[in-house]
């Protein structure tokens, strides 16, 4: 009888401390477990379970869960394409067929539908109960991304609705690292999407890439970020340089020392095989360029296009 009784106790009073853990001891148990085994590792999903069951609203414990299953959603493969980049990716086994033509190996990611909606789920509830963490919606964007791959519709949808909330609400927004998320930051936030998309290179990125750029500029008119992005859009995308210099030019008259629009003119005259234009932008180049070995190539290019007859 006292050996179940003693059992009985041990068991009434490890359901007694398992009742007390709190939020930070949970927090503790997951950063400990996920640091040695990964967000996706043995006993990471049984630990989730019980936090929420005793904290079903921390926020903290949605982030566990969304990495939880973005972790376990996700599975690498292998194919075969005939082109040079995959989502702008370099191939992992470059290779060509006996004709020349490119066969080359890429890494990709397939995902596993009802995980990935578990993951997203997670982090919508992280938002409705922290509206205002900036992170939580751009992680979601960001999972989107790669899920949609060439395609990013959902992941537009919802960039879309976070710049109109954005500018209609004026959120004090919350960003780890970032303090505070004033309009320069915000326009920094959404100019790495717009570069992913650019770096994904599809028909459909690219419309992304024009259509995210020109939602910031209805916004920020003057932006030279986004008046960069519209140049770029038309140089690589459309190659239609004289669109291209025209928003470029229009961000070095208030601008003068943006090296990326002076970089991207270089780029577009050596292409339009413009010298003047070419000599115009080099010079700029050296006066404004802030690493010295973009100034000295800038030099050098102007060395060996004055030196050629005229």
């Amino acid at each position: 009888m006292k050996r179940i009784a003693f059992a009985l106790s041990a068991l009434l009073l490890s359901i007694t401390l398992a009742a007390q853990t709190t939020q930070e001891e949970f927090q503790k148990r997951y950063e400990l477990l996920s640091c040695r085994l990964g967000p996706g590792g043995v006993g990471i999903e049984t630990l989730i379970n019980k936090w929420e069951a005793a904290f079903p609203d921390d926020c903290n414990m949605l982030e566990a869960k969304y990495s939880y299953y973005i972790s376990k959603c996700t599975s690498s493969k292998v194919i075969k394409l005939s082109q040079d980049k995959y989502l702008g990716n370099d191939p992992i086994l470059p290779m060509k067929d006996s004709t020349g033509v490119a066969q080359n190996f890429f890494e990709d990611l397939e995902y596993n539908d009802s995980l990935f909606t578990l993951a997203v789920k997670s982090l919508d509830k992280a938002i409705s109960l922290r509206p205002k963490r900036l992170d939580y919606r751009l992680a979601k964007v960001s999972s989107y991304i790669g899920y949609e791959k060439e395609s990013p519709d959902m992941a537009m949808q919802d960039l879309k609705a976070i710049i109109d909330y954005n500018y209609s609400s004026k959120p004090t927004w919350e960003y780890p690292g970032i303090n505070p998320v004033d309009n320069e930051a915000f326009c920094s936030l959404i100019q790495d999407y717009c570069y992913s998309f650019f770096r994904i290179g599809s028909a459909q990125s690219a419309e992304a890439f024009r259509d995210l750029s020109e939602k910031m500029l209805s916004f920020n008119p003057n932006q030279p970020l986004y008046l960069d992005n519209m140049g770029s859009y038309y140089l690589v995308f459309q190659k239609d340089s004289k669109k291209a210099l025209k928003y470029y030019n229009k961000v070095l008259k208030k601008h003068p020392d943006d090296i990326t629009a002076i970089r991207n003119c270089v780029v577009l005259a050596r292409k339009e095989k413009n010298v003047k234009l070419e000599k115009k932008y080099l010079e700029m180049m050296v006066r404004y360029a802030r690493a010295e070995s973009d100034r000295l190539s800038a030099e050098g290019r102007l060395t060996v296009l004055n030196s050629q007859k005229k």
